[in-house]
């Protein structure tokens, strides 16, 4: 009798040691593959650096800034030049030399009708005039240091005939008007050598001289 009752009692102990082995089995790969995934996130991790110090050093070979140009303007100056009024357009386009094409149907920095005369060729870095009733503009290519030999050459010698005819027009103020422009500034409804500038500046490949016509003839008068 009392065999019989222990049969069950053993058959109980051994199907609960049964049950704690599998779970002890069961929470083995459990704790190793979180190992595992551990193991991988710090190699991810220790590998990061590497594509940054990649990227790093192709900015830096992108980032070329080629050489900077200079304007020799203290040669500039130094020579004599011949007045001209604002009104006196064919002395105004001798100095930018011979006009290639004229086009009669432009606009001026106000939209208003004008004509633009442009001294270089379509495919040059362009130098031009353009003339209204009311304002003047002289225009010309701005060369950027990644530019060709060739394009800053051009636009050097474009700058030199707008620093010329900048004094021809406001005398020795013109000139430090120019270099002011060619420094970075930008020059705002600024009365200088009896003409009015309405704007002046340089960037993004261009530089342009707007006076303001009506206001030096009221001043004239």
């Amino acid at each position: 009798m009392q065999k019989n009752s222990l049969q069950p009692l053993m058959v109980s102990m051994l199907m609960i040691a049964g049950v704690s082995l599998s779970a002890c089995n069961d929470s083995n790969p459990s704790a190793e593959s979180e190992a595992s995934v551990s193991s991988t996130t710090e190699e991810v991790a220790t590998e990061a650096p590497t594509d940054s110090t990649d990227a790093a050093d192709l900015d830096g070979a992108v980032a070329s800034q080629g050489n900077p140009i200079s304007y020799d303007m203290s040669s500039w100056g130094s020579t004599e030049v011949e007045p001209v009024t604002i009104d006196e357009l064919d002395n105004i386009q001798s100095t930018f030399g011979s006009v290639v094409t004229t086009d009669k149907n432009s606009l001026d920095y106000a939209s208003n009708p004008a004509t633009k005369y442009r001294f270089m060729q379509a495919d040059e870095p362009y130098l031009d005039i353009i003339d209204s009733q009311k304002y003047l503009e002289l225009g010309w290519y701005y060369a950027n240091p990644t530019d060709t030999d060739k394009e800053k050459e051009l636009s050097q010698a474009h700058a030199q005939k707008a620093y010329t005819l900048a004094r021809q027009l406001m005398g020795d103020e013109g000139g430090r008007v120019l270099a002011d422009m060619l420094n970075g500034q930008i020059v705002k409804n600024k009365t200088a050598g009896g003409q009015t500038i309405e704007l002046a500046k340089c960037e993004f490949y261009s530089c342009m001289i707007i006076f303001n016509k009506s206001k030096a003839q009221a001043s004239a008068g």
